[in-house]
């Protein structure tokens, strides 16, 4: 599984980060930035969670 971040609808509101830190951090423009290229399996189910609850619908499955 791979994810994507469209910068266009971020607004660095980071509950992504909240949700799996050691996934997801955010850039010095506070941007989410993916870590880990693909998702391990063991963390596909928190990327899936962060996916739906993303208010701004800027993360998706690549």
């Amino acid at each position: 599984m791979r994810v994507e971040v469209d910068l266009d609808r971020c607004e660095g509101n980071a509950i992504c980060v909240k949700l799996a830190p050691h996934l997801f951090q955010l850039d010095e423009d506070d941007y989410s930035v993916v870590q880990l290229d693909p998702v391990p399996a063991e963390l596909e189910e928190v990327a899936a969670r962060a996916i739906e609850e993303c208010p701004r619908a800027a993360l998706r499955r690549g």
